[in-house]
């Protein structure tokens, strides 16, 4: 879905109006938080959003499946395949598999690390520990009550926050403020901005740490757009943050044409974007995310650049020495002192 302009305004008669929804459905969400999860029986750590939409969730996986490594850990995602018409458990196989087939995240994140996509995620943590893992990542389902969770990293961008603060479908929040403060270990902030800091603040009451965090342009991805003029195009939460990081980088974007977020591109709507690119004498280029939804079974369409990312840490000390406690108490609690 493309989200309502509203959930990112101060005040608004359409919020107003759904604002009873919003407290129903999160009232619900809230109880259904306070379900005890199901041991995995290694480290699980959660990397999910407050609100609905993107923040940085998949860089930020990525980031910690290095980390993850570094220590000597082998991480393997979890996902629930977002978009995808296989409910698992199956392990991503970037050469038989499709964003139609597993969704787009996985698809992306399967070139760097194994994933296994299942609506079931105890089934999911049974097939990942059978190619053995010894650290599950879950990308995204922070609300979600079935898996018992050693850590759960939240990530913002700190230029956007949380928008109007209300419950879906009044505003983005998954569920009350409150109750997902409370189940939060950490919060990553992305980018320069202050529309989280309060946030931030609330969680340093309850000496919960902040990261803070920003994305980083691939050198080679720059280098190869540099002196063109480009049509730049994406479905993915906030296609702004993408427009406005091409510019940062001193690309010519002529033209922007922004999709709801996760959207699957038609073949008429690629011919249509590749006849105003060729008319216009405009390179394609899209997010990382975008060209896995766009690989089909004959790979990706030509013609199309890819604009490459990394997320980088202002303090990688910090987060490792968080990643570190957090395994050493999980551990810790299943086996105990040896």
């Amino acid at each position: 879905m493309r989200e309502p302009a509203f959930w990112y305004r101060p005040r608004s008669f359409k919020s107003h109006a759904l604002r009873p929804l919003g407290l129903l459905y999160g009232a619900i969400t809230e109880r259904r938080m306070l379900r005890q999860g199901f041991d995995a029986g290694i480290p699980v750590i959660c990397v999910g959003n407050y609100h609905v939409g993107g923040a940085g969730k998949t860089p930020t996986v990525l980031a910690l499946t290095k980390l993850l490594r570094d220590l000597g850990e082998t991480p393997v995602v979890l996902s629930r395949g977002y978009g995808g018409r296989l409910k698992g458990p199956v392990m991503v196989d970037r050469e038989r598999h499709t964003a139609s087939d597993i969704g787009d995240e996985p698809l992306m994140m399967v070139r760097d690390v194994p994933v296994v996509v299942a609506h079931d995620r105890l089934e999911g943590v049974a097939l990942a520990k059978s190619r053995g893992a010894t650290v599950i990542l879950m990308d995204d389902g922070f609300q979600n009550p079935r898996l018992l969770k050693d850590a759960s990293l939240i990530v913002i961008d700190s230029e956007r926050g949380l928008g109007n603060g209300k419950v879906f479908p009044a505003g983005p929040l998954r569920a009350p403020l409150k109750a997902q403060l409370a189940r939060t270990d950490a919060l990553v902030l992305i980018g320069n901005g202050h529309a989280a800091n309060d946030v931030a603040a609330e969680l340093a009451k309850r000496n919960k740490p902040e990261l803070r965090a920003r994305l980083k342009p691939d050198a080679a991805s720059v280098a190869q757009l540099l002196g063109k003029r480009v049509l730049a195009f994406a479905g993915i939460g906030d296609p702004a943050r993408f427009f406005r990081s091409l510019r940062a980088c001193g690309i010519e974007v002529a033209r922007t044409r922004p999709f709801a977020d996760h959207h699957m591109f038609s073949q008429d709507e690629i011919a249509a974007l590749a006849a105003e690119a060729q008319r216009e004498q405009l390179t394609l280029v899209t997010t990382e995310k975008d060209l896995a939804r766009l690989r089909g079974r004959d790979g990706v369409p030509d013609g199309i650049v890819p604009f490459a990312v990394q997320l980088e840490f202002d303090d990688p000390a910090a987060l490792r020495q968080l990643i570190s406690d957090h395994l050493y108490k999980a551990r810790e609690r299943r086996f105990g002192r040896r």
